[in-house]
């Protein structure tokens, strides 16, 4: 697969990407064909130790992030950054780019054959490692996640829109099947693990009441209720029909801040978010506006629909008698 086989737009692909880009298709191409194979590729949802931040790492967690990391040698990457790494690696002294992923998004998934995938981000490569990725998510200058499903498709932004690629499974190539990707203004569906309900503040448990009261409630509306545990899935679905996710912190020792990483899970996320016209934040703040302190940082994250996230950002603004009233007296919360 060459980068010229994956934009059939070539003016949508910058050039300086192009090295980068077939690094990671060619990569992602090869995960999608083992990932299909399941229990015959051999253990892939083995755990085989734990990262940086105590979660499990599953066999193909490994697999794919030293599969990325030496497909990317010679592809113009000088630091990688990886959830799977304790700490940053230089790949190539002379490189121009620095680069987050996570290898593998969803990996508790992959015996049970529902969707998982890949997110990564883009910078401008600093002359430390530190400075070139602890810096505000806005300055990005590229950001995708592969997926692989049904179909395995890349989603991907250069800060001009989002651009749908998917992989034909005959001829192994990445072909673009929407240029201009965005989140549908109406849905009404909204994902988040309702088993943390006794955790929640009290701004993110009134959205919820609100949203589970339906048609009778102050939303006048009835919604479902999604939950994947694959932040790629859950985008996906989100950009192709719209709705909410939403990964706030809580008050279980470690969530004070959520579980999903800044660098690179949310900061990418959001820059794709963005593009395709919906918002993504901290419950209360511009994501894309932040930076992160430390690689494996964590932070409460919401995205989706524009006015539903803006929504979750009212209610963090209530008074709190508001709040923690019975959900029939925020009639200003109706539609």
């Amino acid at each position: 697969m060459t980068a010229t086989q994956l934009a059939i737009q070539p003016d949508k692909i910058p050039e300086d990407f192009f090295a980068v880009l077939d690094a990671l298709c060619r990569v992602a191409g090869e995960l999608s064909r083992t990932i299909a194979m399941g229990p015959l590729a051999g253990g892939l949802g083995a755990e085989v130790g734990q990262n940086t931040d105590g979660d499990t790492q599953k066999a193909l967690d490994v697999q794919a992030d030293d599969a990325f990391r030496l497909a990317l040698k010679g592809a113009g990457v000088r630091w990688y950054a990886s959830e799977e790494q304790d700490e940053i690696l230089e790949i190539d002294p002379a490189g121009g780019f620095a680069l987050a992923i996570d290898p593998l998004d969803g990996s508790s998934n992959i015996d049970v054959n529902v969707s998982i995938g890949t997110i990564v981000s883009v910078f401008d490569a600093k002359a430390t490692a530190e400075a070139s990725f602890l810096r505000p998510a806005k300055e990005q200058l590229a950001a995708a996640y592969f997926i692989y499903g049904p179909q395995t498709a890349l989603i991907l932004t250069f800060g001009s829109g989002v651009l749908y690629f998917v992989l034909d499974p005959v001829e192994r190539v990445f072909r673009l099947a929407n240029a201009h990707l965005a989140i549908p203004e109406t849905a009404s569906e909204f994902a988040i693990n309702a088993s943390n309900y006794r955790h929640w503040s009290k701004p993110v448990r009134a959205y919820i009441d609100d949203c589970l009261a339906g048609i009778e409630g102050p939303r006048a509306k009835n919604f479902n209720m999604r939950w994947v545990a694959s932040l790629v899935a859950e985008t996906h679905r989100i950009l192709t029909r719209g709705g909410i996710f939403l990964y706030p912190g809580d008050s279980r020792p470690g969530y004070e801040n959520g579980r999903l990483r800044m660098v690179y899970e949310c900061a990418p996320i959001a820059f794709l978010v963005e593009q395709a016209g919906g918002k993504a934040t901290t419950g209360t703040e511009r994501l894309l506006d932040q930076t992160a302190r430390e690689l494996h940082q964590r932070t409460p994250f919401v995205f989706g629909s524009a006015d539903k996230v803006d929504r979750v950002a009212v209610y963090h603004d209530l008074p709190d008698q508001e709040v923690s009233a019975l959900f029939g007296s925020r009639g200003l919360f109706r539609a």
